[in-house]
């Protein structure tokens, strides 16, 4: 009994491990730049079209290798309080972000990388609506839903897997937005970790994960 409830610690441990490395490791090998390294809308539609590919692999991953349901990661039938409590977080990143540029980032001497998101800003508005779109379901998924609930499972602590979430989630931003923007990246990861922990609704989060890019990116 020992030798098989050991076996089968390693093999759920091993599991666990591949799996974050795929959902985090994947990304920053970055293989859109690789397949399509020009900044025109075909190359940037190449790299969505890696990200979408990436989502599938993972889902598979837990579905085929992992064999846990979706509802692992926060899958579950909408209701009503998907939508209307995905809006104040959205509300409370975007404000967040406000505050970071007003506030804090004069404070510390920082600037903001205008020239990423003026880059983003060139583009047309039917590629950005992809953007934010893909945007909100692989980052909800893949280091949101995913990341807490493995390792959660793994260490037996929801802390450490908000923090090695958080982690992720803000460090993924590092390379195109540089060192300033890490500070409301980081702080909107963790409202975004948390709200995932107090609702395990990852479709809500994805919903608040658009708003708040959105109206950014949409509006702007």
């Amino acid at each position: 009994m020992n030798r098989l409830g050991n076996s089968g610690g390693v093999r759920l441990t091993a599991l666990t491990l591949i799996g974050l490395l795929i959902a985090i490791g994947v990304p920053e090998l970055g293989l859109g730049k690789r397949l399509a390294p020009g900044g025109d809308v075909a190359s940037l539609l190449i790299h969505e079209a890696v990200w979408w590919v990436l989502i599938l692999v993972v889902l598979g991953y837990v579905l085929l290798v992992e064999r846990q349901p979706l509802s692992s990661l926060g899958f579950k039938k909408p209701s009503w309080k998907t939508f209307v409590f995905a809006v104040p977080v959205a509300i409370l990143v975007v404000a967040i972000i406000m505050v970071s540029y007003a506030v804090v980032f004069p404070a510390l001497g920082l600037k903001a990388n205008g020239g990423a998101m003026t880059k983003i800003m060139a583009t047309p508005l039917w590629y950005r609506f992809l953007l934010v779109t893909r945007a909100a379901v692989a980052e909800e998924i893949i280091y949101r839903a995913y990341p807490i609930e493995r390792v959660s499972g793994l260490t037996g602590s929801r802390a450490a897997g908000v923090a090695f979430s958080t982690a992720a989630f803000t460090l993924a931003h590092l390379s195109y937005w540089g060192w300033a923007q890490l500070i409301p990246v980081a702080a909107g990861g963790l409202v975004f970790a948390l709200f995932y922990l107090w609702r395990r609704d990852v479709v809500s989060n994805m919903i608040a994960h658009f708003l708040a890019d959105g109206s950014g990116f949409l509006l702007g």
